[in-house]
């Protein structure tokens, strides 16, 4: 028969704030350069183009998007930063 009570799994080990945060900026900065490149091949002319206001705002517009993006949901890139961090400062980095 099986032990209706089972022991309690380990609490995870607290995550120094300092590191989610710069796991979270290198996520914000990696897809605000993605953001960037998509935006300079995508076409601009016609109508609905903001010309040279445009182009001189599409790095801050790239770059707030990015910012967005990662306080958000993100896409998962600062979870794996963040594992990493971790691992590198429990001396795992061989």
């Amino acid at each position: 028969m099986a032990d209706p009570i089972s022991p309690i799994p380990p609490a995870p080990p607290a995550v120094d704030p300092k590191a989610r945060a710069a796991a979270k900026a290198f996520e914000a900065v990696f897809i605000g350069q993605m953001t960037k490149l998509m935006m300079e091949t995508a076409p601009v002319e016609g109508d609905f183009s903001g010309g040279h206001g445009e182009e001189m705002f599409r790095g801050v517009l790239a770059e707030q998007l990015g910012t967005a993006i990662a306080n958000g949901r993100g896409i998962g890139i600062a979870d794996k930063v963040l594992g990493e961090i971790i691992r590198l400062q429990q001396g795992g980095g061989q």
